[in-house]
């Protein structure tokens, strides 16, 4: 549904609604003055706000009310009724929030009210500094909820990048592809962060942390004092190890740079390698085959994705991508890269001006190993996302938590997951005690399918399916000894919603 169509449906809540139309636990899409809005009832108060979600203009109409929040059926941003406020990642904007009247039988919505954010903690007045080092999902997220929770102290954010936070998941998807300019990558303006007083430091790199003195020390050799510290380091590619990985054609895809060092290339590419059928490699692979560039992936595995989604949804995912051209060579491995020329294990020789590598990422844990942080495979932390030193967090790709979930200590490299550890994180670095057990969620989209997946699943004993995952419509669940752990759905927005409720109330 596109936005002017999602505005005009519906009844014109100015002119009034029934009273009786408007029942509890339900939503009614309408508008006023030229915006779509939502009317929801949860006992006996009714609300108002905009029914498009600030993340990617999802129809909030669709997803799913839990107590006095909207979940988004697209992403699973979260918003408060009652003040409009984003309450989950990846939304960081509020929607907006109406008057209601109500007159005998008949609810009118009336002119946009503010609302101010609930505070979910007094700022803990021993906390006069933040320092973030890392300036992406996580660290941003974190950054911004210190000052949504009234934080007035320094904020710092100390980032290797040279350009300001962005959208990650879009340089694979749909900058790659050609459909949305880099004016959509970056999530906010250079006046934001002024406007917050977020020092964003850029081409900054931290060489050390001083856990004792409370200072970090930079590459220039000068040091930045904190009284809490969020590492948020992210995640590197892991290199290719083989003749001809660093000719100018082999490309990465991690940073806005690789992106647009990608994109300049597909102007003029004709054949392209991708090496590695991962998430990221996929979607590469999606994008790559949009701007009509053929596309050949190769993996060792025998189907795409199958240890993360099974078999079911792994040749699901094949089957897209084949429909799309795409060439999969599985059961081998890229030994040299030429430069028209990509040789596999198996003597295949597959022509290539472009080449593009996905075969996973390893988490920067360096500056926590040094600072004598406990590392075991990420840096290890608390349910409050606190490290084994008290007053320095982690979150994003680099954290390790007890998920009360699973029952198991996990590390995920996700988007969402990065965003929300961040902004519980900083709502501990200020004397709150919440603990972080938001079910991991993340999306990947192949071409126009996208897989959606809650809770976190290493392995499984069983998988059930309901559906049909042939005709990209379907439900299927992970279980360990007859308990969920994760589920993953097509073209089924609500019962994904539906299960990270049921998750995070298990």
């Amino acid at each position: 549904m596109s936005s002017n169509e999602q505005q005009l449906s519906g009844p014109d809540f100015a002119r009034g609604v029934p009273a009786s139309d408007i029942v509890d636990g339900k939503m009614l899409l309408g508008h006023f003055d030229g915006e779509a809005v939502l009317l929801a009832k949860t006992g006996a108060e009714i609300f108002a706000v905009g029914a498009t979600c600030t993340h990617y203009n999802g129809p909030l109409a669709e997803g799913l009310l839990v107590g006095d929040t909207v979940r988004c059926p697209w992403h699973h941003a979260c918003f408060s009724l009652r003040t409009g406020e984003a309450l989950r990642a990846p939304a960081l904007n509020p929607v907006s929030c109406f008057r209601i009247e109500e007159s005998g039988e008949t609810v009118f919505v009336r002119e946009k009210i503010e609302k101010s954010p609930k505070q979910q903690v007094k700022p803990d007045s021993h906390v006069r500094s933040v320092v973030i080092v890392g300036g992406g999902a996580a660290g941003n997220a974190g950054a911004e909820m210190l000052r949504r929770q009234e934080f007035k102290g320094t904020v710092t954010i100390l980032s290797a990048d040279d350009a300001l936070p962005y959208d990650r998941p879009n340089l694979s998807k749909d900058y790659l592809a050609g459909n949305a300019s880099e004016d959509w990558i970056p999530l906010r303006t250079p006046d934001f962060y002024n406007e917050q007083k977020i020092d964003v430091r850029l081409k900054t790199r931290v060489v050390a942390i001083d856990t004792v003195e409370r200072e970090v020390t930079l590459a220039d050799g000068s040091h930045v004092a904190f009284d809490a510290l969020l590492l948020a380091t992210g995640a590197a590619p892991v290199r290719l190890d083989i003749p001809g990985a660093g000719l100018p054609h082999v490309h990465y895809l991690r940073t806005l740079d690789d992106s647009r060092a990608l994109f300049a290339k597909t102007k003029d590419a004709k054949r392209a390698v991708v090496i590695g059928a991962s998430f990221i490699g996929l979607e590469t692979a999606a994008s790559l085959r949009a701007r009509d560039i053929e596309v050949h992936v190769v993996g060792p595995q025998s189907r795409p994705l199958e240890r993360v989604l099974g078999a079911e949804l792994g040749d699901m995912i094949r089957a897209i991508h084949e429909e799309r051209g795409v060439v999969f060579h599985f059961g081998t491995t890229a030994v040299a890269i030429d430069e028209d020329m990509v040789t596999l294990k198996s003597g295949d020789r597959i022509p290539a001006d472009l080449v593009v590598a996905g075969i996973g990422v390893q988490p920067d844990t360096a500056l926590a190993k040094a600072a004598g942080l406990t590392i075991d495979n990420g840096v290890v932390v608390d349910q409050y996302l606190q490290t084994s030193v008290p007053g320095v967090y982690a979150a994003g790709d680099i954290a390790r938590w007890p998920d009360p979930h699973s029952g198991a200590p996990i590390r995920v490299e996700h988007w969402v997951v990065a965003e929300r550890q961040g902004q519980t994180a900083a709502i501990n670095m200020l004397g709150g005690r919440q603990p972080f057990d938001a079910a991991p969620f993340f999306w990947s989209q192949h071409f126009d399918v996208t897989v959606s997946y809650v809770g976190h699943a290493e392995k499984w004993d069983k998988i059930e399916i309901d559906g049909d995952p042939s005709s990209r419509d379907c439900k299927v669940t992970y279980l360990k000894s007859g308990r969920t752990l994760a589920v993953a759905t097509v073209s089924r927005d609500l019962e994904s919603l539906r299960a990270e409720v049921e998750l995070e109330s298990s």
